[in-house]
């Protein structure tokens, strides 16, 4: 069950937190996996774990807010490849601050990877789908997509929009033989927390990381692989039933409070 043999994958930030476990899944899984990375020791790492592991990966370099440099990127995966079965529109950038206080520089910052990275690879990407019999898209949207929290104004809006396209492109390319769903995780423990709390509690670090670990009803934060997970599952050949929908990975963060 859930088999990716034979199948080309493109994982976007597949470098590190979550795109990195997801890129590691769907190599123990059988696909051949193609990072797409801005960080290139975080790609070269992630792809000698996977070759490590017996797994097959490349990385390019690629800015997603550059419909340019994802064509050259997606075409390049192809040619070399023989086509594209799944798309992971991971990469994103995230923003603290509300209404007021968010600058019209960080929401455009944000914006042009969160939203516009997606749309370019989504624009460049689902006719290589459909050009290979059809695939699977599996878009990376968050909790915030569907409910609000303090202090996420752009990166709220960013997901929001993640959602939205993944009903679109469900509903448009239903009859081409693409899935397109979305997970939208809770916290999950990646390096970007890490940093966020060394940055900003240096003095009590432990006893932040603690308080953002209750927030979450089941009472810890997610790993990236029980994403990778899911991730998997709904790529799979066994998830050919589900397109145009959001999975929470969050601990009880939407439903159970």
């Amino acid at each position: 069950m859930f088999s990716l043999v034979g199948k080309t994958a493109v994982v976007t930030g597949g470098g590190s937190g979550i795109g990195q476990a997801i890129s590691k899944v769907f190599a123990k899984a059988g696909a051949k996996v193609e990072v797409f990375e801005m960080d290139e020791a975080a790609a070269k790492s992630t792809v000698a774990e996977i070759e490590a592991d017996g797994g097959r990966a490349n990385w390019r370099k690629c800015d997603v807010s550059s419909e340019a440099d994802v064509r050259a990127s997606i075409d390049a995966v192809v040619e070399s490849n023989g086509g594209l079965n799944i798309l992971v529109n991971n990469a994103g950038i995230a923003s603290i601050g509300d209404a007021i206080s968010t600058t019209e520089e960080e929401f455009d910052r944000v914006y042009s990877v969160n939203v516009k990275g997606v749309r370019n690879m989504l624009h460049v990407g689902v006719p290589k789908l459909i050009a290979s019999g059809g695939g699977s898209v599996l878009n990376m949207a968050s909790t915030v997509s569907l409910m609000g929290i303090d202090d996420r104004f752009a990166y709220s809006m960013s997901k929001g929009a993640v959602l939205t396209m993944t009903y679109s492109v469900a509903r448009d390319y239903l009859n081409d033989g693409v899935r397109c769903n979305c997970i939208c995780p809770a916290r999950i423990h990646t390096p970007f927390v890490d940093g966020y709390l060394d940055k900003n509690y240096p003095d009590n670090r432990e006893e932040m990381f603690e308080k953002l670990s209750a927030a979450q009803p089941i009472g810890r934060m997610g790993k990236p692989v029980e994403v990778a997970y899911a991730a998997l599952f709904l790529c799979s050949d066994e998830a050919s039933f589900i397109t145009g929908n959001a999975y929470p990975v969050d601990g009880g963060t939407i439903n159970v409070r």
